[in-house]
């Protein structure tokens, strides 16, 4: 990409946030194959690294990075194919591959013995990392841990048909180049105990960023990586931070799901949060604040 389309780029990527972001930072950081991630940081204290849901991205925190900013140096960031990060749709898009950006992305920022808190695949990429990272992480904050099948699909059945869809071999493609509006808000929606929760302005903002050229590649690729996600929570034993796990009442896992992730870490603290879905930072933020407060008290 030239500089002029990186610029054109990042002038993008400022727009929607700068409307929420009253103190901080919207910055790129350049990873050592040149790959270029999107990112906030915002307040002042320990450090405090945010990892966003399945096909969203940074800006699901708004409504808690105000809140965190208060107490931590909080950084959030769009993985590499989502947000406005680089794309990279011939790239990988399995957990190995995103926990190693993600693990890069803290070298190259000089974030030492972070806070790792995450929602969904965020969860998963937090628990994984702190699993490979040992001491060199503080704790680790899970919000609905996405380490299971079929998940997204269990949204809603516009989400079942959708998904599947977009996996299939021959008709896939074609299924993950059309995605609007509509179709992005009633998935997103089914992820919610409270629909009326998903901001109309973040929608628009996340049908915005999937028309960005080849983005429904790079999101076939993720669902088609769904099951090293489900793989990596044989790492979590290996955690020797402590862990809290939280689950929306109404989160897209099972009972069996969540019983499994419980399991695999080391002496979790769990927590349940009433009439609560998948999207948990955009449902319950102050909720979701505290507990990473309290959490970091402990």
């Amino acid at each position: 990409m030239t500089k002029q389309a990186n610029d054109a780029v990042e002038d993008e990527a400022r727009n929607y946030t700068r409307r929420w972001l009253n103190a901080g930072d919207v910055s790129f950081a350049i990873l050592r194959d040149g790959t270029r991630i999107r990112y906030v940081r915002a307040g002042e204290g320990p450090d405090l690294v945010l990892t966003h849901t399945v096909r969203t991205q940074l800006d699901i925190f708004q409504f808690v990075i105000p809140l965190l900013s208060r107490h931590f140096t909080v950084y959030a960031l769009d993985l590499p194919g989502f947000g406005w990060s680089d794309l990279l749709p011939e790239r990988p898009k399995d957990e190995p591959t995103l926990r190693a950006q993600l693990k890069e992305f803290l070298q190259v920022l000089g974030i030492r013995r972070p806070i790792l808190a995450g929602e969904s695949i965020g969860a998963t990429l937090s628990l994984s990392l702190a699993a490979e990272l040992g001491d060199g992480v503080d704790r680790v904050v899970a919000f609905n841990t996405y380490d299971y099948l079929p998940g997204l699909e269990r949204a809603n059945l516009l989400a079942s048909i959708i998904i599947k869809s977009v996996r299939a071999p021959l008709i896939g493609p074609i299924f993950a180049s059309t995605e609007n509006r509509s179709i992005t808000g009633g998935i997103i929606r089914g992820g919610f105990h409270d629909p009326k929760k998903l901001p109309d302005d973040l929608l628009d903002e996340i049908s915005r960023v999937g028309m960005r050229r080849d983005y429904g590649k790079g999101m076939r690729r993720l669902l088609k990586a769904l099951p090293s996600f489900v793989a990596a929570r044989q790492r979590y034993s290996k955690i020797i931070a402590p862990v809290t796990l939280v689950w929306g009442e109404n989160d897209w896992s099972s009972k069996e799901d969540r019983a499994g992730v419980e399991r695999s870490a080391p002496d979790p603290k769990v927590i349940t949060l009433a009439k609560t879905g998948h999207f948990s930072a955009l449902e319950r933020p102050q909720d979701w604040a505290s507990i990473i407060v309290s959490a970091a008290k402990t």
